[in-house]
């Protein structure tokens, strides 16, 4: 069996005391790398890299970032993640850890995450908050490139604030995941899904009610200052569609 190939990305945001956000740390190793873009702002932008395919089959790819207190960071990536089966036998991971200090604010929206034929990939994100931390975490996954079966995806997604849970919450689509999940009480035949979480200490005084956004999307208001919007559609410009008028309904 040959081994899979490990990468990390770590990022650290800190408050530069002048009104914006610097990098102290910005470090990439393996299939990934980083890359600050121009901001106009008070924010720090970083794009993500595949610097090589995958993840394949046995790959173990993590990505670390902290906004320190009073830092303003938003994440981004220059392609969709496409999970593939590789030579190496078993699962390949993806683990993202967004730690978020009071009074900062960061933003992970990545491209889309593509589960190709064949491959078998877990991702788990992970967000640990502080009680006046703000976050944008948007999340897409596509089954299947045109016309292709999917493969198998695992994902999960956790987000903590002050060490108490806001959402928990994991899905298991394609070939050997639990049965149900292409029926009508889960993704009902679309093969494109995502989330959107959005922290605010703003909504402290009131959170957006639940809301039907279309046919197949919905907002969740969460137990704390956050909510929850949930989308399916048959592809992925159609889901981001989606997620960007939520996105703007919750600005």
């Amino acid at each position: 069996m040959t081994a899979g190939v490990r990468s990390t990305a770590r990022i650290t945001a800190s408050d530069d005391g002048r009104g914006g956000t610097c990098l102290p740390v910005l470090d990439a190793e393996g299939a990934l790398a980083l890359r600050r873009i121009r901001s106009t702002g008070p924010d720090a932008r970083v794009m993500l890299v595949g610097a090589m395919s995958g993840p394949l089959g046995g790959d173990h790819m993590s990505v670390e970032a902290h906004a320190t207190a009073c830092a303003r960071l938003r994440i981004g990536s220059v392609a969709a993640t496409i999970a593939l089966p590789g030579q190496a036998k078993g699962e390949a991971r993806y683990d993202v850890r967004l730690t978020v200090d009071d009074g900062a604010e960061l933003h992970w929206l990545p491209e889309q995450l593509i589960s190709a034929c064949a491959s078998d990939l877990r991702v788990t994100t992970r967000a640990e908050l502080a009680p006046g931390a703000r976050l944008v975490l948007r999340e897409e996954q596509v089954l299947g490139r045109t016309a292709e079966e999917p493969g198998r995806l695992t994902s999960r997604l956790t987000v903590h604030r002050a060490g108490r849970p806001l959402l928990d919450q994991e899905l298991a689509c394609g070939p050997g995941a639990p049965g149900g999940w292409d029926g009508p009480a889960v993704l009902g035949g679309h093969r494109a899904l995502g989330q959107l979480v959005v922290v605010k200490p703003e909504f402290e005084k009131g959170r957006p009610p639940p809301a039907l956004l279309g046919e197949n999307a919905a907002l969740t208001p969460l137990a704390g200052p956050a909510v929850l919007v949930t989308a399916l559609a048959s592809d992925a410009l159609r889901l981001r569609g989606t997620l960007d008028d939520a996105l703007r309904r919750l600005a």
